[in-house]
């Protein structure tokens, strides 16, 4: 049986984060950065430990004014810091709470700009290592970030997003370009079982791109967020592919 992770990015103000907790296997956590604070931590970490979902930190960078999308130049040592500070403060909450971190996933720009940065990879994933070398690294399939987390050891988990457009290269498509979000459900649907199955992705040119995918990103922030993630996840079962952290 084919087996996948099915995540999703909370304590970022949606609406539907105790419901879509019940339909994914893991949660980012926003960790105040780019969304969130101690409160919606606190909530977020309350309702993982009580669904049983795998819990992560979600850092990014200091932007909290463009939602964790600007793209910035910071010194290594400076993004490791914040990263780690993110991710610490996350845990404790974790730990207060008797549940247990499993992962790290970057946000936004951070995630972007680490995907093709192997600088700003190497200080996350040394980040990640330092506070816990048991923490799982997320990264965009294919991308800097992974190979810098297995150069040092760290487990890795290839992601793969259900509603985002794909260039030729495996990379995604610019949120300010065209055809950077897909908006229509059944287009997002196909597109994840072709990765889960088929591991590949029709790019926006109409080219195929191999993709490795071990977990797959739902938006909790999406309009249609949890329509999409009850239909994603009937369409698993119904093709035999397991949803499991």
């Amino acid at each position: 049986m084919v087996k996948i992770d099915l995540n999703a990015d909370l304590g970022e103000g949606g609406e539907a984060d105790a419901q879509l907790m019940t339909l994914v296997s893991s949660v980012n956590i926003a960790c105040g950065f780019h969304a969130g604070d101690a409160q919606t931590m606190l909530a977020s970490v309350r309702n993982a430990v009580k669904n049983a979902v795998a819990i992560g930190a979600h850092p990014s960078f200091p932007d909290r004014e463009n939602f964790g999308r600007t793209a910035m130049d910071l010194p290594p040592e400076t993004v490791y810091a914040q990263v780690l500070y993110q991710i610490g403060a996350l845990a404790a909450i974790v730990g207060a709470e008797n549940g247990e971190m499993r992962h790290v996933k970057p946000h936004g720009m951070l995630y972007n700009q680490a995907a093709k940065d192997p600088i700003l990879a190497e200080a996350i994933a040394r980040a990640v290592k330092d506070c816990n070398p048991q923490l799982i690294l997320v990264g965009l399939a294919g991308s800097e970030l992974i190979r810098a987390g297995k150069r040092l050891g760290l487990t890795t988990r290839q992601e793969v997003f259900a509603d985002r457009g794909y260039q030729p290269d495996g990379s995604l498509v610019p949120r300010t370009q065209p055809g950077a979000l897909i908006t229509d459900d059944a287009l997002a649907l196909a597109q994840t079982l072709e990765m889960v199955r088929s591991g590949r992705v029709t790019a926006i040119d109409g080219t195929c791109a191999p993709v490795k995918a071990e977990t797959v990103c739902l938006h909790g922030d999406g309009e249609h967020a949890l329509q999409f993630a009850r239909s994603l996840r009937a369409a698993f079962a119904q093709q035999g592919i397991r949803v499991s952290a």
